[in-house]
Order: structure tokens, then C-alpha cells, then sequence
């Protein structure tokens, strides 16, 4: 006899029972659940004391399982009715994943592909096909992906350290996206597909938007450094994790340095565009999302200007926070330290247009223990000093509405990392910034995994609210991933990430992250150059104070 608390109503059974049959979801509005705290897919079944709460996808585990569920019934319609097309999955614009027919023809007519697809799609979930859990040991394994054609598959098992492999199979149907599943087709109905050529986006409910599709929105310029990215990856024949460790096991070092040749001659483009437009160039403003490796890029920057024959100077965002007393707090009673309306805009804004045509000001200083303007210091620049701002609110017009377009160069840096663990399995660029923040904070705060996973939520919506509306404004976009930071970081994030004990709210995050990084290789830390963006996380820069 064991008991089930649901929602803190208890009950008591005699035998074994499946999640599915502890409550009614004819509208399949679950589809995973917590047992214990641990994530568990409704096919699970409980015999032991337990609690349960199930998962629907306003919780972002919930996504997770969907996102991944919805790739196996698109790889399923394209096993049917497309088997001659290769495909990619790799993570979009505007919170999709976007699906790359890689030997898509100029003849192919792809409005129809996807006119195809999406019926068969509709059609399985209509038939609510059962999608259930098989083992193999890796033998069998590499067995089934040789008679199947699934060599990108093959390369990466032989990197995983368990015996067994997990698959799943509907109908005749078999494949594994390494991640919990939804019970059954009929799960699946909520997604949009966009003809996105040379292949389609698909999206789906995220947790952020409550559970609902976000509405699209085109992001030309982010979008093509994605491409940009992917095509880099295959240049250098680093896609996927088996092939980054097969560099990593070649020869390291030449390894990293290809990559952080990469981001020299990203640096050397941006220093070659200010030069030619010194003169109209007068403001550089740097954004980006958390972890993105912003401080160290613009001290690089700061040193590719001056080989340019330029002095910039770095002003500090941080110096412009009002009075804390000054701050209108909302309507909870809440301040919220990211607001814009935190910063003194029209103060920064006069400062930037008296500076800027020659101007001596009074820039402030902000005393962050005091939570107020400690004073002011004099300040002047020429023409040759470029003014550099770094900060969330960087790219935001709000900020700098009174210096003209032509004198301010905008910059978004962001990670686009586009690695997979195969074709059909993309790793989240967002897990890696998570990972690099987890890294960092551990490092130079002595933070444990747990703190960084559990503020990351409010880190997300920051972002979303006040970075990212502003990427499309960007005059250059910096990628600031590095294809064999995994591998580096691995050793520092598995000790903390270790750490969180299994009834810790935070263990789901902390076990999704560990599973992955599992497969890559380790990277020597002595072949990371100490001006790498890298150190920015791992420590040993040349820019640490």
C-alpha cells in the first residue's frame, strides 16, 4: 500500500499505477510530471509513496518534452513521405526551430513539401498513435542506425558513457531526440509552420508566453548570423558534438585557435568599419544577453580601435543609476533595478551630445554601497576618442534619442552557437549562456549551480523585455560562442552542477544540463589564449582587475 498526494489531496493505492490514470486530461493539457521531484513521462508508473504535479507547458520542462516530441513527428512525416531529403534541426529566430533541408533541389517545389508535411502531421496526431520507450545496448544500437542510415547518430553514441540507449517508437517508426516524450501523437496538436526557405520554422507553446505560440516576429539580421553560424560550423567541420570531439582529440590547440582566430577577424571587421567612419562614428554601443562575454569584447574592442590609430573611451552605464530614493517603485511596491527608467536618460543623453562636439561635462559617480551620486568628475574627449557604452539598455533609442544615427555603431553580442547532438537534436544557445554563468558565478563569486539556476528565470525575462526588441537595430551582430568552450567548461560546471541534491527544485534544470555535457571531450584549459573571451568565465584574463 503506498500514497499519491496530488495538489494535497492524498490517496492510497494497493498497486502500480501509470501517471495517465491519475487524472482526467481528455484534452491533453499535461504532458509530463514531477514524481518526487524528478521529471517523468506520463507512461511512468508510480509504486511507492509519492508526490506528483503535473506538468503543462507554462512549465518550461513541459516545452522541453514538447519541442523535442514535435521534431520525432516531423522527422516521422519526412521518414514517410519525404525518406529521399536530408534535414536539420537547428534553434531560429523569434523562438522557433527552424527545419533545413540540406538537400533541398532549386525544383523542389517547398510550399508544397510543407503543405505535405504538415497534413501527415495532422493526420498522426488525429490517430493519437501511442509513442513509447524502448532500451538497446549500444551494440544494437549502432546496429539499428547502420541498417537505418543514421550515421550522425552513430558518431555521437560512441561519445556516450552509458551501455544502454534509449529510443522511441510509433507505429514502425523509431528514433530518439534525447529528451522526455508526450505519451502519444494526439499530444501534438498546438504548432505553426512557416515556410522559411531552403527549409521551415516551426513553432510552438513556450512557458514565457503562458503556454501560447509567440506571435512571430522576423528578425532578417539575427537570423542571418544564425545561417552565418551554421555555415561556419560546417566550414571548419565542427556541427556536431562527435566532430568537435574529434578536433579536440586531433589537436586541441589548433582547435582553439582556429575559433579564436574567428572572433579576431570578427573584431578586425568592426575595427576596419569605424576607421573608414571615424569621422561620423563617434558613439559605440554594446548589448547583449547575460553571459554573452560583453565585458572582455569590449575591452577587445577598446585595443582593435586603438591599433586603428583611434583612442576610445569607456563610459560606464553603471555611473548613471538615479538616487535609489528616486526610483518610483511599481505598482507592487517592486523596483525594478533593470527598468530604463533607473538611469538618468536625460542626463546620459546631454553628456553624450556635449561630449561629442567637444564639450567639457560633469560625468557622475554613482557609490553603490550608499545606493546614490556620490559626485561628478570632468570629462573631455576629441575626435579621435570614440565613446564606447556596454549595458542592457545599450541599443535601446531611448538612451541616446538625441545623437544622430550616423554617429552611433551599434553592436549586439550573443552566442549562436549552432552545434548539434545530431541532425535532429540542436543544443539550446540558451544552455550554454546557463552554463557559462553558472561557471562564472561559481568562479569569481563562489555562487553555487543552484543560486545562478534559480535566478536565471528572471535574467530570461529581462532579456526578452529589454534586449532583444532592440537586436534588429543592431549594425553588427557579434557571435560570441566558441566551438570548443564545452569541452573547457565541462570540468567546472559538472563539480557544481553535481552539487544539487536531488529534492532540490533545482535538480531538473541541474540533471538536463549534466546529460549533455556528458558527451563532449575535455579541452585543456593552457591552450585558452588569456585574452579569450573565454577566460571571461573560467578565469586567468588578461582584463581581470
Amino acid at each position: 500500500m503506498f500514497t499519491i498526494t496530488i495538489n494535497g489531496n492524498k490517496q492510497t493505492y494497493n498497486n502500480k499505477v501509470r501517471l495517465l490514470d491519475l487524472i482526467e486530461d481528455k484534452d491533453h493539457n499535461y504532458f509530463i510530471a514531477l514524481v518526487n521531484n524528478r521529471l517523468r513521462e506520463l507512461h511512468y508508473t508510480v509504486d511507492h509513496d509519492a508526490t506528483v504535479e503535473f506538468l503543462d507547458t507554462t512549465h518550461s520542462e513541459a516545452v522541453f518534452a514538447y519541442e523535442a516530441s514535435l521534431r520525432y513527428l516531423i522527422s516521422m512525416a519526412f521518414h514517410k513521405l519525404y525518406p529521399k531529403y536530408d534535414f536539420k534541426f537547428n534553434h531560429s529566430i523569434s523562438r522557433s526551430v527552424f527545419c533545413h533541408i540540406t538537400n533541398l533541389d532549386k525544383n523542389d517545389d517547398l510550399r508544397q513539401i510543407l503543405t505535405e508535411i504538415e497534413t501527415e502531421m495532422k493526420r498522426l496526431i488525429a490517430q493519437d498513435l501511442p509513442i513509447t520507450r524502448l532500451e538497446m545496448d549500444k551494440d544494437e544500437a549502432i546496429t539499428f542506425y547502420e541498417k537505418h542510415g543514421y550515421h550522425d547518430k552513430i558518431d555521437v553514441i560512441r561519445y556516450r558513457p552509458e551501455d544502454t540507449v534509449h529510443f522511441y517508437q510509433c507505429g514502425n517508426y523509431i528514433n530518439y531526440m534525447y529528451a522526455l516524450m508526450v505519451p502519444s501523437t494526439g499530444y501534438l496538436s498546438d504548432f505553426k509552420l512557416r515556410a522559411y526557405p531552403p527549409g521551415f520554422l516551426i513553432q510552438y507553446p513556450r512557458a514565457e508566453t503562458g503556454g501560447e505560440i509567440p506571435n512571430f516576429e522576423d528578425a532578417p539580421i539575427y537570423g542571418r548570423t544564425l545561417r552565418e553560424a551554421n555555415r561556419w560550423a560546417e566550414r571548419i567541420d565542427a556541427g556536431t558534438i562527435a566532430k568537435i570531439n574529434r578536433k579536440a582529440e586531433k589537436d586541441a590547440n589548433e582547435f582553439v585557435q582556429i575559433n579564436e582566430s574567428r572572433h579576431n577577424q570578427m573584431l578586425a571587421e568592426i575595427g576596419r568599419t569605424v576607421a573608414k567612419n571615424r569621422d561620423d562614428i563617434r558613439l559605440i554601443a554594446i548589448a547583449g544577453p547575460s553571459s554573452s562575454g560583453k565585458t572582455t569584447f569590449s575591452n577587445r574592442l577598446r585595443i582593435e580601435l586603438m591599433t586603428q590609430g583611434l583612442k576610445p573611451v569607456m563610459i560606464s552605464l553603471d555611473n548613471y543609476y538615479l538616487d535609489r530614493d528616486a526610483i518610483e517603485p511599481d505598482e507592487n511596491g517592486n523596483i525594478d533595478l533593470e527598468h530604463i527608467n533607473t538611469l538618468d536618460i536625460d542626463l546620459f543623453n546631454q553628456n553624450m551630445l556635449d561630449l561629442i562636439q567637444g564639450k567639457e561635462v560633469d560625468i557622475p559617480i554613482f557609490d553603490f554601497m550608499e545606493k546614490k551620486r556620490s559626485g561628478y568628475k570632468k570629462f573631455r574627449i576629441s575626435e579621435d576618442n570614440p565613446i564606447i557604452i556596454e549595458g542592457i539598455h545599450a541599443l535601446n533609442e531611448q538612451l541616446t534619442e538625441l545623437i544622430p544615427q550616423h554617429q552611433k555603431y551599434k553592436i549586439f553580442i550573443s552566442p549562436q552557437l549552432q552545434i548539434n547532438i545530431d541532425h535532429q537534436n540542436p543544443i539550446s544557445i540558451t544552455n550554454l549562456r546557463l552554463l557559462r554563468r553558472i561557471v562564472r558565478d561559481r568562479k569569481f563569486r563562489n555562487a553555487p549551480a543552484s543560486k545562478t539556476i534559480g535566478m536565471w528565470p528572471s535574467v530570461r525575462r529581462g532579456e526578452f523585455h529589454w534586449i532583444y526588441p532592440h537586436q534588429e537595430g543592431a549594425d553588427y551582430i557579434y557571435n560570441s560562442s566558441l566551438a570548443y568552450e564545452l569541452g573547457v567548461m565541462k570540468k567546472y560546471a559538472l563539480d557544481t552542477l553535481m552539487e544539487i541534491p536531488r529534492d532540490s527544485e533545482h535538480f531538473i534544470t541541474a540533471n538536463r544540463l549534466i546529460k549533455f555535457l556528458k558527451y563532449f571531450k575535455d579541452v585543456d584549459d593552457k591552450y585558452v589564449p588569456n585574452n579569450s573571451l573565454l577566460r571571461e568565465f573560467i578565469g586567468g584574463s588578461c582584463f581581470e582587475e
